[in-house]
């Protein structure tokens, strides 16, 4: 794909193992990844039985560490080997023969445009975790293009179902009557209780692991049709879809990346431009044709004279300078929400992580540190994107409160006083009071103590992450005195709290309290 030798990947290790290891990891698990969700997704598709030998991760039963636990060692390594196997065939069959098929057919096609390894400060890395970790999921994760992928899957399952009498064995018997579904359902369920039938309760908790762990097959299992040659049927079955796999493959290996070539020809003209850009350009040049095929596709049953409507009035909101507009009101309210969230936060965060982390470490102090805006403002997405999911993940407090409301109100009711006043205002009042007292400090304080300029240097730049230290620090003692005042508060309600009422406890004062007067007989 990238027309790279062994000795271009030996010198490219050697120039940079960490970053070579990281980007493999990376691309690695982005690919289990999506490979697990195309598992889950045929799962919706395929008749209950269908995958029994992978699996379930969302079956409520299925515990890692508890087989991990009690399971041998020998059938980890058999599953281990097993995972090796599938994958590295799915490997071969996706990516090796297609560039194989693609280098035969189209010479020139191949290699793509990348920067294996540079001596320059400015790499490539930004981008491609930019592309793997949002372009990727925000095309990914919309719901059309999850309805479009289960309907490809859904059309391909019962072509092959009725082209080889697999109907009843991929899809199951959905057609027939109510009283085979009925029993149907009672089969299935006779079937989960003999599949999850723990041991008496004589046999101990030790019987019940074991039973679990070896349980006779997937829950919801439905009965199917059995035609004659099933096995021969599987076996073409199994060469059809590695058939569609390998299509699927060179379609979507040349596909983007042509249109993208074609689309950014007609601003650079001749010059080579990265793959990754052109490939994110076809990639949504083809999902807009998609989606506007669909939406004409939804749009023909109710008649020409519709769909002439139709585009008539998207054709009539183009924004014209009209005072009380009410689209232009909106589109000066979205671009300005786009450059604040969009653009000045990611490129401060950015900033500030190259001025903590990545300066530092690479950059020595007899060399004067660079910054790229473009490279800043990529990484700065991309950890704006973690920080976001951090945050709804976490507890309740004000960022997550404001983040979820911005979200419910959506696009089409964005509100611009808001999102300035309680999200963008106080985010950017922390990026630059964190990118600002620093220097501060070191290029206006420090001068003035009359310190050598070795010394100035080294503040300047150690600064950031002595600060960062020093935040960090003063978070984890505050978080441990808050735990500790916990630990002693429920201590203390042990030990004395009757009820509602402290028992043998007094609060030391500095004065005594006076004695109370004597009671009268």
């Amino acid at each position: 794909m990238f027309d790279a030798s062994l000795k271009d990947r030996e010198l490219s290790f050697q120039s940079a193992p960490g970053t070579t290891m990281f980007l493999h990891w990376l691309v690695g698990m982005v690919y289990v990844f999506y490979f697990a969700s195309f598992i889950l997704l045929l799962r919706e598709v395929l008749r209950p039985g269908v995958l029994w030998f992978l699996r379930n991760l969302n079956d409520p039963d299925f515990n890692p560490v508890q087989e991990m636990i009690h399971l041998p060692i020998y059938r980890h390594l058999r599953r281990f080997i097993l995972s090796v196997v599938v994958f590295g065939s799915i490997v071969l069959l996706m990516l090796w023969l297609p560039i194989r098929i693609i280098k035969l057919i189209l010479p020139s096609f191949l290699p793509y445009n990348v920067m294996l390894y540079s001596d320059a400060p400015v790499s490539e890395l930004s981008l491609e975790l930019l592309l793997l970790q949002v372009v990727l999921p925000a095309l990914l994760e919309q719901g059309h293009t999850r309805q479009w992928l289960k309907g490809l899957v859904r059309a391909w399952t019962v072509s092959a179902g009725y082209l080889l009498d697999l109907h009843s064995y991929l899809l199951g018997d959905q057609e027939e009557g109510d009283n085979n579904g009925n029993q149907a359902a009672n089969n299935n369920a006779q079937a989960r209780n003999n599949n999850n039938a723990l041991p008496v309760a004589g046999e101990g908790l030790h019987a019940a692991h074991q039973a679990i762990l070896q349980q006779g097959g997937p829950v919801g299992f439905q009965p199917y049709h059995r035609p004659m040659r099933f096995p021969f049927r599987i076996m073409l079955l199994i060469v059809f879809m590695c058939v569609t796999l390998l299509v699927a493959s060179l379609v979507c290996l040349t596909l983007p990346v042509f249109s993208g070539r074609w689309l950014m020809s007609f601003w650079t003209g001749s010059a080579k431009i990265h793959e990754l850009y052109t490939a994110a350009c076809g990639l949504y040049m083809c999902w807009l044709s998609i989606r506007a095929i669909t939406v004409l596709l939804a749009w023909m049953p109710q008649g020409r004279r519709v769909i002439l409507l139709k585009v008539q009035e998207w054709t009539l909101m183009v924004p014209v300078p009209v005072p009380g507009n009410f689209l232009l009101l909106w589109i000066v309210k979205t671009l300005i929400v786009a450059v604040m969230l969009a653009g000045l936060i990611p490129l401060l965060l950015g900033l500030l992580f190259d001025l903590v982390i990545v300066a530092p470490l690479r950059v020595p102090l007899d060399q004067t540190p660079l910054f790229y805006p473009w490279q800043d403002w990529a990484l700065g997405v991309l950890h704006a994107k973690i920080i976001a999911a951090i945050t709804l993940m976490g507890p309740q407090w004000w960022l997550k409160t404001v983040i979820e409301q911005v979200y419910a109100n959506g696009i089409r009711n964005i509100d611009l006083h808001f999102i300035i006043r309680k999200l963008a205002a106080p985010v950017m009042a922390v990026l630059l009071l964190s990118l600002c007292v620093p220097y501060v400090i070191a290029a206006g304080i420090v001068p003035l103590m009359g310190v050598t300029m070795e010394m100035q240097n080294l503040v300047q730049r150690r600064i950031y992450p002595f600060l960062l230290m020093v935040v960090v620090l003063m978070g984890i003692l505050s978080f441990q005195l808050r735990q500790f005042k916990r630990l002693y508060e429920h201590i203390k309600n042990d030990k004395y709290l009757v009820g509602q009422r402290l028992v043998n406890y007094e609060r030391k004062t500095g004065k005594s309290s006076p004695a109370p007067p004597p009671s009268s007989p």
